[in-house]
């Protein structure tokens, strides 16, 4: 019997252990739902707060960093105020460039799919994104957007390389895309642990890239997209994910409701703490400093209303910081996010249809559906981006062509192949390309351009009647964008008007030694050309006037 009582009281504590491991369990469970569920119903001041402790450990060198900001914004040319920044003139290096190279390269290009989108819709219901994700990697509560960092290894990329590639490419100047709208930093940032220095490939990329860059002569710019990480992943409030665990709150941010405006950003009303906004200043001074960018290139979420005393801080700041050194720096701003005269304007895959004359930039990317890697993406060829090159070129601007790099850091061949080609017209036509300036008038020819941004796919293709002008010196310079079957070439705007009287002393064709027979008719310029073209793609003529030609 009390052998039995024993076993009884033993089987007792056993079942009562047993419940209670089994209530820590669940109690544990219960602590996890709790810490990803849905936090959409939080006050925005709640939100952000949760943000700014997680961030707190910085707080010290944020502080500092942005005291440095303030005291170089008063000392130099420029003050944080649009009166003051109107007075700002592009330096000569921009105009002279005229091609860049953008790259778009994240953790983003791990499960490249969609676009470099991908961690925004990847927790919006319903999107392809999301359903994707979930047949791919499972709940977003155990596999969100942070558990593609240890996949974001980068074992492949070899700076060296890919500065090589620009350069023969053509281009004078490049910018890689040094924080994304994803938050996490593609360089050795001190503000913050979700950085590729300290996670993923665990290596300052950009830091390495930006020594290759310059050790090939060419320009260094930084694109920050840091601003628009305030609402981007607000999606993952609304559903059980890990946005919502205040664990990894440093990395996915606020996560505000983005209160979107289709018409204008003056009527986005999406909330900006000042917490947040002296963070993004913190960031982009921080890129600066430590990596002097002549360039600094910023997305269209800039011109939201609560960021503007900040960006203008950061502009007096980049632009005094860039002349204590001897230099001028440009910095790219879309829509009407800055003052006209105190930037650079960059109209997103588009053009414009006639002379701007404030210079300015497209950029567009080789991909059509996307900025960063994705597979199955369909590419540009290069006599479009030829093209788009000389109609901007013709019109006073900058053409910065887009690269999206897989997670490895390899560039697809496809976009090697398309650089490549371009440095190839453009070792023979670069003379009417780099350092030239709009003529009068940017071009004659029957197909028009649809101004504006996101247009870059409704282009029609260009013919043999369509031409593009640049000058430069004594030298006029007319781009044709075809080539005529009937060995005839005429270009009705050289007539002795328009020439003011100036007199032609020889026509010749970029890549070929031998003259081109030409009669100036009262319908213009008549050359006669060679059977077949000695180029592909475009081909430029170039015409020298027996005294300075009028530049208009």
């Amino acid at each position: 019997m009390r052998k039995a009582g024993k076993q009884r009281a033993c089987s007792l504590r056993l079942w009562l252990f047993l419940i209670a491991g089994g209530s820590v369990a669940l109690t544990v469970a219960a602590q996890s739902t709790t810490q990803t569920s849905p936090t959409n119903a939080q006050d925005a001041q709640t939100i952000d707060q949760t943000w700014q402790r997680a961030s707190s450990k910085y707080d010290s060198e944020r502080s500092k960093i942005l005291g440095e900001v303030r005291r170089v914004a008063k000392d130099g040319p420029y003050r944080a105020d649009w009166q003051s920044l109107q007075k700002y003139e592009v330096p000569d290096w921009c105009k002279d460039a005229k091609f860049g190279i953008f790259i778009h390269w994240g953790v983003y290009s791990v499960p490249a799919f969609g676009s470099e989108w991908y961690p925004r819709n990847m927790y919006r219901q319903g999107s392809d994104e999301y359903n994707h994700h979930l047949s791919t990697y499972g709940p977003l509560a155990k596999f969100g957007y942070k558990d593609f960092i240890p996949m974001f290894r980068a074992e492949h990329f070899d700076p060296a390389a890919w500065a090589r590639l620009f350069k023969e490419a053509g281009a004078k100047y490049v910018v890689p895309v040094f924080e994304h709208h994803d938050g996490f930093a593609m360089y050795d940032s001190g503000l913050s642990d979700w950085t590729a220095a300290k996670m993923g490939p665990r290596r300052d990329v950009l830091g390495e890239l930006a020594g290759a860059i310059r050790a090939e002569g060419l320009h260094l710019g930084a694109s920050s997209h840091r601003v628009e990480h305030n609402f981007f992943l607000d999606g993952g409030r609304q559903i059980e994910s890990d946005v919502n665990d205040p664990q990894f709150a440093a990395f996915y941010g606020p996560a505000h409701t983005w209160m979107e405006s289709k018409q204008t950003l003056l009527t986005d009303w999406t909330y900006v703490s000042n917490a947040y906004l002296d963070d993004w200043l913190a960031r982009d001074a921080e890129i600066v400093r430590k990596y002097k960018p002549e360039l600094f290139y910023f997305d269209w979420w800039i011109g939201q209303p609560s960021v503007r005393q900040h960006l203008m801080d950061f502009a007096a700041f980049y632009y005094n910081d860039a002349a204590s050194r001897g230099s001028v720096g440009v910095i790219n701003y879309k829509l009407d996010a800055m003052e006209k005269h105190s930037a650079v304007l960059d109209v997103e895959r588009g053009q414009l249809n006639d002379i701007r004359p404030l210079y300015w930039q497209t950029d567009t990317s080789i991909s059509n559906k996307s900025w960063g890697y994705i597979e199955h993406d369909s590419f540009k060829s290069p006599q479009a981006i030829i093209h788009q090159l000389a109609d901007i070129v013709s019109k006073n601007g900058n053409l910065l062509v887009n690269i999206g790099p897989r997670s490895d850091g390899t560039i697809p061949d496809e976009v090697q192949t398309v650089l490549r080609e371009v440095g190839s017209w453009l070792k023979i036509n670069g003379e009417a390309i780099y350092g030239t300036r709009p003529w009068k008038i940017y071009g004659e020819g029957p197909t028009k351009i649809v101004e504006g941004a996101f247009h870059d796919t409704e282009a029609q293709p260009f013919t043999d009647r369509d031409f593009r002008f640049t000058a430069k010196n004594d030298a006029l310079y007319a781009c044709e964008l075809g080539w005529p079957s009937g060995g005839e070439a005429v270009i009705h705007s050289f007539t002795a008007a328009q020439l003011a009287g100036s007199k032609v002393s020889s026509v010749s064709l970029l890549g070929s030694t031998s003259p081109i027979a030409f009669d100036m008719q009262s319908d213009g310029m008549h050359l006669r050309l060679p059977a077949q073209p000695l180029g592909k793609y475009a081909h430029c003529f170039k015409i020298v006037f027996s005294r300075q030609t009028p530049q208009g």
